[in-house]
């Protein structure tokens, strides 16, 4: 504190008035503290208190001057202080000063500083324990004021210690407590006489002006202790900081806000060779490769006007010469108004990380390479099963490119709308394991078809046992599936044969009218000319069309029988052709039709005739074009069957009636056959009842040796209108009902059918046919010759049309005459 200032201060305090009781009214002891002597009137006093005053304020103001030259001298408080209590006693013989500083504690006192004060007094009271009733500076600590001991030997504030003072000389006691500005006891500033004695005006003004120079040397002595203490921590955690940037394992730097580098860690300069003095401000720039520093440094500019952290890579010098890759980074520090203080980075060194890569580039360009010699398909996926990658096998097939395949639709551009269902389901079961699975699924290829394939799925696991990618093969199974279809559709219609059960294991008969139709058998057999088989029912059709196929060339192929009579009309399309799933009420699932499981073999189409008229335009392209689509499909399927038909009602007539398309009647009568009925092949009753009898003798467990005459004479009396399968039939009932070796039927089981005479018929079938005439002339005499509509002659005879029309024609009706005028 400037001498001014102290001056200034010194002028707060004007002349006391107070008593010394009015000053401790605090007190309730006799003995005030703080006594102001009644002022003097005489002129003598008052200027021998003018000179007092004025030789005590020149005393502070070099004591105060002291102190400042001291304090900037880099003295010691207890010099500073020990200095001001000498000038203090200086100022009479009789005065001993003294100052107390406070511990750490704030409960104890010790002595700093005190020329005049006897050693023993110091060591008694060493250290002094603060208290409102302890001396004079135990008491001011404690009350934080002034206290005024006039007397030693009478005041109550001393009677602790009051012989120990009076034993030491010691009879008055003044104190003043140093307080900082927060009221904080630091110390006190004590003054002793050896005599009674009350201060006066100027000793209240010394002994504050002195406490408060102690004041300035205490608390300048707490300020440089307290910046020392600061300072020597920043030091040592500098220290620790660089030391820990100097430690860590990697390259590290700061520079200034403008991006002026600042300070570099010594594993910076030690790896780069190059001293701080070099690199500073922008010398860094001399470590970097040429071809990188253009790109680095604009970056960092980035970084610096948008003030963003950010990274780059580049090649950075070392100190032998060899360049290596480093990732540099660089992150911002801000102060508390978000202003940039500095930028701090670090080095990190990727030269093995970039060889890893370019070797692993290599390793996926001769993989890929690899993959895409493999004669199958394959589709790397990562964890979540998300297609990344196909080889050119997959790329080729599907006719789509690798963004394709990354797509998030590309299952369903791929995959059977049938299948995608059941695919995720699968999928999602499986994706959440680490097991290897398969599935099976049809895939769409360029040439719009779908394949069947068969998909490996096989995990690849980090150490943890983590799955990082999928990796699937495809191999295309849809040869094998197709015959495995065609085997399934085959053992089906077996198990339909075994149940139905033919008639014959083999041609029985030796007649001249059988042996006529085998030799047309053994021409045709060998081509696959389509065969039209017709006969009366029973007499044998669908074993000479097995024996059709059995000495073909695709006897080792599917023989399918379908027998269009016992179909419902509705359905028989889907019979023949399949359909897909949902073309019609009930069609859950694809299914293959009978021309599709017969692929390669040979189809057998028993009853043709009873064809709806829009299966036979179907049949009818089959057998034109060798190709079909299934019901509600739009995919046309190529087959390659052999078609034999059977009928036993005579084609033609149906055709003529109008009830079976002419153009079909052609294609399937390529090469007819006609079976003769079994009363046209006499001679072979008696082979075909032995054939019979012993096959149905070995069933029934029994032995029958012989066959009776009369029931031989009987089967080649009896009509035989059931034909083969009638004969049969009866066969079989005689053999259970047979009790002995000799095979015999009960004759009234067998009704002889009466000869009709030929000429008989001929005026039947003129006598129907006029009837027919005058039917149909009377439903178009009444429906005005409309022939369709629900009020025509079709309707009213419940014909179709198409077989009216046919009938009109044939009986010569004028139906034109017969409309209503």
């Amino acid at each position: 504190m400037a001498s001014g200032c102290f001056e200034e201060y010194l002028k707060k305090f004007p002349e006391p008035s107070q008593t010394v009781g009015e000053l401790m009214s605090a007190s309730p002891s006799s003995s005030k503290r703080d006594p102001t002597p009644t002022a003097s009137s005489g002129p003598k006093e008052n200027e021998a208190g003018q000179a007092s005053k004025l030789a005590h304020l020149e005393s502070l103001l070099s004591a105060e001057r002291r102190t400042l030259e001291l304090i900037s001298g880099g003295a010691g408080l207890t010099e500073i202080l020990q200095d001001l209590c000498e000038t203090i006693d200086a100022l009479a013989a009789n005065t001993i000063s003294a100052v107390m500083l406070m511990d750490a504690d704030g409960m104890h006192l010790w002595p700093a500083a005190g020329p005049r004060l006897s050693k023993g007094w110091i060591e008694a009271i060493t250290p002094l324990k603060i208290g409102p009733r302890v001396g004079s500076c135990g008491s001011a600590a404690a009350l934080k004021r002034r206290v005024i001991v006039s007397d030693i030997a009478t005041d109550p504030l001393w009677v602790d210690r009051r012989d120990l003072a009076l034993s030491y000389g010691l009879r008055a006691a003044w104190s003043q407590p140093l307080l900082s500005t927060d009221q904080q006891v630091l110390g006190t500033f004590g003054m002793y006489y050896a005599e009674p004695r009350s201060p006066s005006a100027s000793d209240l003004q010394l002994i504050e002006g002195a406490a408060h120079v102690a004041l300035i040397a205490i608390q300048s002595d707490r300020s440089k202790t307290a910046l020392q203490h600061a300072y020597q921590e920043i030091k040592q955690s500098e220290g620790r900081l660089r030391k820990i940037i100097d430690t860590i394992p990697t390259l590290a730097w700061c520079s200034l806000p403008d991006g002026t580098g600042e300070f570099w860690n010594r594993r910076w300069h030690e790896y780069t060779g190059l001293t701080p003095e070099a690199v500073r401000g922008w010398g860094w720039q001399d470590a970097i490769h040429p071809e990188d520093l253009k790109g680095i440094t604009d970056r960092w500019l980035g970084f610096l006007a948008s003030g963003q952290p950010g990274q780059v890579e580049g090649r950075l010098r070392r100190f032998d010469g060899v360049y290596r890759w480093f990732l540099f980074r660089a992150e911002p520090l801000r102060d508390e108004s978000a202003n940039i203080v500095n930028w701090y980075g670090t080095d990190t060194d990727i030269e093995d990380l970039k060889c890893a890569e370019a070797k692993l580039r290599q390793d996926e360009e001769e993989l890929r390479r690899m993959t895409d010699a493999i004669p199958q398909t394959i589709f790397v996926l990562n964890p979540d099963g998300k297609a990344i990658y196909a080889n050119r096998v997959a790329l080729e097939y599907t006719g789509l490119s690798l963004d394709d395949v990354r797509a998030d639709d590309f299952r369903t551009r791929v995959l059977h709308p049938d299948d995608i269902q059941r695919f995720r389901e699968e999928r999602h079961k499986a994706l959440s394991g680490t097991a290897p699975f398969e599935n099976e699924q049809r895939a769409l290829g360029k040439d719009g078809k779908y394949r069947w394939f068969l998909f490996r799925c096989n995990p690849l696991l980090d150490e943890s046992g983590k799955v990082i990618r999928w990796y699937i093969t495809g191999t295309d199974i849809d040869d094998r599936k197709r015959a495995e279809d065609r085997m399934r559709n085959e053992t089906v219609a077996l198990r339909e044969e075994i149940v139905r059960s033919s008639m014959f294991e083999e041609i029985v008969g030796s007649s001249e009218s059988l042996r006529k139709v085998l030799a047309q058998v053994s021409r045709v057999s060998p081509t696959d000319s389509t065969v039209l088989i017709q006969g009366e029912t029973g007499t044998g059709k669908e074993l000479i069309a097995r024996a059709i196929h059995n000495r073909s060339k695709r006897a080792n192929r599917a023989f399918i029988r379908v027998n269009c009579a016992a179909i419902p009309p509705s359905l028989i399309a889907s019979e023949l052709f399949g359909h897909e799933k949902g073309s019609f009420t009930g069609a859950l699932q694809r299914r293959l039709g009978r021309f599709e499981s017969a692929d390669g073999g040979t189809i057998f189409l028993d009853e043709i005739g009873e064809l709806p008229p829009e299966t036979q335009v179907a049949l009818l392209r089959v057998l034109q074009e060798r190709e079909y689509e299934r019901v509600g499909g739009n995919q046309t399927i190529s087959v390659d069957v052999r078609v034999l038909a059977a009928s036993n009602r005579d084609l033609s007539t149906v055709v003529a009636d109008g009830t079976f398309r002419r153009d079909l009647f052609y294609r399937l009568n390529v090469f007819p056959l006609q079976l003769p009925a079994l009363r046209d092949r006499v001679d072979d009753i008696p082979l075909l009842v032995e054939y019979l009898v012993d096959r149905y003798a070995k069933k029934a467990g029994k032995r029958i040796r012989s066959i009776s005459k009369d029931t031989l004479s009987l089967f080649r009396s009896y009509d035989w209108p059931g034909n083969i399968r009638e004969l049969q039939n009866v066969v079989e009932r005689a053999v259970i009902l047979c009790d002995g070796e000799t095979f015999c039927v009960d004759p009234s089981w067998l009704t002889p059918v009466a000869p009709r005479p030929a000429a008989s018929s001929i005026p039947l079938v003129e006598d129907l046919a006029e009837r027919e005439k005058v039917m149909i002339e009377n439903a178009l005499r009444e429906s005005g010759g409309l022939i369709s509509g629900p009020t025509g002659a079709a309707a009213k005879l419940r014909l179709p049309r198409q077989t009216l029309e046919s009938k009109i024609r044939k009986l010569g009706i004028d139906r034109h005459r017969l409309k209503t005028p």
